[in-house]
């Protein structure tokens, strides 16, 4: 099977429910807790590729930073929402499955499965 990648905050229940999900499938995804090393701006633009996703629809709205940025303001380009999101970790949605060329948000969590043969 291709490699799994899992962008994981093991404090998020739903974060830790697809990492239960893939385990009990007896799959070990490469786990990357996102807050200890946050992804580079590139990254996060390679990431948004594969989910097929806006930068704008990778955001959590309710995270302080997001009002303390401003980043409501729908003027912003992407490249700047990217730039936040890669200073500002906490902003990412999660949790991210990655299998291959494809990525999936795991909300609700059984959505990870969606990207398993």
């Amino acid at each position: 099977m291709t490699d799994l990648t899992l962008y994981h905050n093991p404090r998020c229940s739903k974060s830790r429910s697809a990492l239960e999900l893939l385990e009990a499938r007896g799959l070990q995804p490469t786990v990357v807790r996102y807050l200890e090393t946050p992804p580079s701006a590139a990254d996060i633009t390679a990431l948004l590729s594969k989910l097929q996703l806006s930068a704008r629809e990778l955001l959590r709205t309710g995270e302080d930073d997001y009002k303390n940025l401003n980043l409501a303001d729908a003027s912003l380009s992407d490249e700047h929402i990217i730039a936040a999101m890669a200073s500002h970790p906490k902003l990412i949605e999660r949790p991210i499955l990655i299998v291959g060329n494809k990525a999936v948000i795991g909300r609700p969590p059984e959505r990870v499965l969606e990207l398993l043969p």
